[in-house]
């Protein structure tokens, strides 16, 4: 008996090689950058760019053919969770690349190992098959990241850190609220079985305890009404740490969010798909209307990043109603993933421009950083033949499936309208006189990387797609 045990122990290890491969190097990161020079920490960077490589491989290799849950059905392994390894995977090793502000400095492994754990719990929350290790998730994605947003300490970064945490501690609060009631009347916590016994339960509790959960879901996603931290955080930090707070975290909410509504709240009664879509609606609106006049780079990015959440959403919004809605949220995630971190790429490679003014005559000054900037924010629109634009077609066809054309329809003008202050960054890259000091080598490199790579995921959006559903369906 125990043999079969440890020999089932050690099977479930096995499917979880890529986390376990985050979490190690965090540790040894730790270990080492205690030993190391202070001047001289790049083994820990190398240390964190292994352990994503060798997810990666891990991932790609260990592909699951049909869908599994380890650990007494807590975490599960399937396409979602591979694909969130994938993504995070190389969208940590994107920040890596932005790290070049960070060389030299005496905390340098310590941002390092916030980053790898703050991506563990990303993943750790697309997996989440139970309510009581999606709360354990949240506040692995949620505790690094408070200390990354504060890293410079510097008044700024202090004042956006407290605000990030302090509405980060109330929403993280009410998910333990909704983990409770949810787990009480639903006699368990793990998913399936709240499947079956939610439907049964008193409505009111119901409604109580999902509507908590999903408010420290959406907090995690940057979705209205918990999107105020966004564009603080992102202004007051740094560069690098708003890339990675605008992106890593999303990526795992936005499957938890999937995962919640396609089976617990399955046959729960109310029609949660459709608060889901109404809070879409507001979040890619909102978030639209106040870019418009943002003359601050990181401000208009983030609040760029609230309404691309509203599009996301709407995959959510079709889950179980559409066969398509799995696939275009993960699509969706990646181009979406590898845009932001090019644009903000570019940001950290200029740290002196804070305003769109100070982007004028980059044409001339950086011509192939004007142009990775300019693929990027035209990326962010959904403009062919990028990422985000096979992206939005895909969820935009899940939501036509699910019956919320109405949404289709607004989601389709808050795009159109995208394009009027993404338009007011690109103008004054193509003219006038540069005026701009000098750019971190690194970080133009990888917005050099990134801003193919958003093209090329447009390019092979069919394929992918065409695998992602016969993993699904295989």
């Amino acid at each position: 008996m125990e043999t079969d045990m440890v020999a089932a122990m050690a099977a479930d290890l096995a499917r979880l090689l890529p986390e376990l491969f985050l979490a190690g190097a965090a540790v040894l990161g730790l270990l080492l950058g205690s030993f190391l020079p202070r001047a001289r920490q790049w083994p820990v960077r190398a240390l964190a760019a292994l352990a994503c490589v060798g997810g990666l491989v891990a991932t790609i290799a260990g592909w699951p053919d049909e869908p599994t849950a380890v650990f007494a059905d807590t975490y599960a392994v399937d396409v979602a969770t591979a694909a969130t390894r994938a993504v995070v995977g190389v969208s940590v090793l994107l920040v890596l690349g932005l790290t070049g502000a960070l060389r030299g400095h005496a905390r340098e492994s310590e941002f390092v190992v916030l980053l790898l754990l703050g991506a563990l719990g990303a993943i750790l929350l697309a997996g989440a098959n139970d309510l009581l290790l999606l709360a354990a998730a949240y506040l692995l994605a949620s505790v690094p990241l408070y200390a990354l947003v504060g890293f410079w300490k510097d008044a700024p970064g202090t004042e956006a850190s407290l605000k990030f945490y302090l509405l980060g501690a109330l929403l993280g609060t009410t998910l333990l609220v909704g983990v409770m009631l949810l787990t009480g009347v639903g006699r368990g916590s793990d998913y399936p079985m709240l499947g079956r016994m939610l439907p049964g339960a008193p409505a009111a509790a119901v409604a109580v305890g999902v509507v908590a959960v999903l408010g420290g879901l959406l907090f995690k996603a940057g979705a209205v009404p918990a999107q105020f931290w966004v564009p603080d955080a992102t202004e007051g930090t740094h560069p690098v740490a708003g890339a990675v707070i605008t992106t890593i975290p999303k990526i795992g909410a936005a499957v938890a969010l999937y995962r919640l509504v396609d089976v617990p709240l399955a046959g729960a009664g109310l029609d949660w798909p459709l608060l889901v879509a109404v809070v879409a609606a507001a979040t890619m609106t909102l978030g639209n209307l106040a870019a418009f006049f943002q003359t601050d780079v990181r401000r208009l990015l983030a609040y760029s990043t609230i309404s691309q959440v509203g599009y996301v959403l709407m995959a959510v919004a079709a889950a179980g109603r559409a066969t398509l809605a799995l696939p275009s949220l993960l699509l969706y995630l990646a181009a979406y993933a590898v845009t932001n971190l090019g644009a903000f790429a570019v940001v950290a490679a200029l740290p002196g421009a804070r305003s769109l003014a100070d982007y004028t005559g980059l044409r001339r000054y950086r011509p192939w950083l004007a142009v990775s900037l300019v693929v990027c924010l035209l990326g962010l629109v959904g403009t062919p033949p990028t990422g985000v634009f096979a992206g939005k077609l895909t969820v935009f066809t899940a939501a036509l499936d699910a019956g919320l054309g109405w949404l289709v329809v607004l989601a389709a003008v808050n795009t159109v309208a995208s394009v009027f202050y993404y338009l007011r960054w690109i103008a004054p890259v193509m003219r006038g006189e540069p005026s701009l000091a000098a750019a971190d080598r690194w970080a133009g490199v990888t917005a050099y990387v990134a801003a193919p790579v958003s093209v090329a995921a447009g390019v092979l959006a069919g394929p992918v797609l065409a695998a992602v559903a016969g993993s699904l369906h295989g």
